[in-house]
């Protein structure tokens, strides 16, 4: 199944659909893989005082929930900082999300805003992991440092620095945009929550890679 949206990626003779909602399903696996929806973190800054609209972490559901029904995946991969720090009223949100896609295997691989205990979320219905890991790849939340590039000669998905690119325009203009980076041992997803922000990451001869513009995938 593909979609006009869908910016298709052969890699290691496997089959990545990149979506503009900043998620990758995995065409032989079934599998959908997003990074970082920091659910939570609204509630964390209205705690605090900030005026941020409550809809956004809802309005990022709902956009998962498009996808699950769009590409029927049997597993999500969530790579890490699914719930952002101390629970607050958002957990309850989570918690409801889940309970729609009972039939949906969910694997958090956990990151370091992942801080409830582990019990919270397997009675929500998902499978905490520090790594999950298939015959090819492995999934982490942090991206590997230089010293460590391999993990058993896997090829290495990640998170957690939410990865964007700038363009440049003729003049002054720059525009930063999410992006999909492949490098040669391992990947970064983009930031699925909006609020978020970017890590600019260069373009090298020997990665690949794909921003986000106007609601759709394009090779950098």
């Amino acid at each position: 199944m593909m979609s006009a949206h869908c910016l298709e990626w052969k890699f290691l003779e496997q089959t990545f659909c990149l979506l503009p909602q900043k998620a990758i399903f995995w065409q032989e696996e079934k599998t959908l893989i997003v990074s970082d929806l920091h659910i939570g973190k609204v509630g964390h800054f209205r705690k605090a005082g900030i005026a941020i609209p409550r809809t956004l972490e809802q309005e990022d559901l709902s956009t998962l929930s498009d996808l699950i029904h769009e590409w029927r995946p049997s597993k999500v991969i969530f790579l890490g900082d699914l719930f952002h720090s101390e629970i607050n009223s958002d957990w309850n949100w989570l918690q409801l999300w889940r309970g729609l896609f009972p039939e949906v295997y969910m694997i958090l691989v956990k990151g370091n805003h992942d801080i409830l205990p582990q019990q919270h979320y397997e009675e929500a219905g998902f499978k905490i992991t520090e790594r999950f890991e298939t015959p090819t790849f492995a999934f982490v939340h942090e991206p590997l440092g230089a010293g460590q590039l391999q993990i058993e000669n896997k090829y290495v998905f990640s998170g957690h620095i939410h990865p964007g690119v700038k363009l440049r325009g003729g003049g002054r203009q720059s525009l930063t945009i999410s992006c999909f980076y492949f490098g040669l041992r391992q990947a970064i997803l983009p930031a699925f929550g909006r609020f978020t922000g970017n890590f600019c990451v260069e373009v090298g001869d020997s990665s690949a890679v794909f921003g986000i513009v106007d609601k759709k995938v394009v090779k950098i």
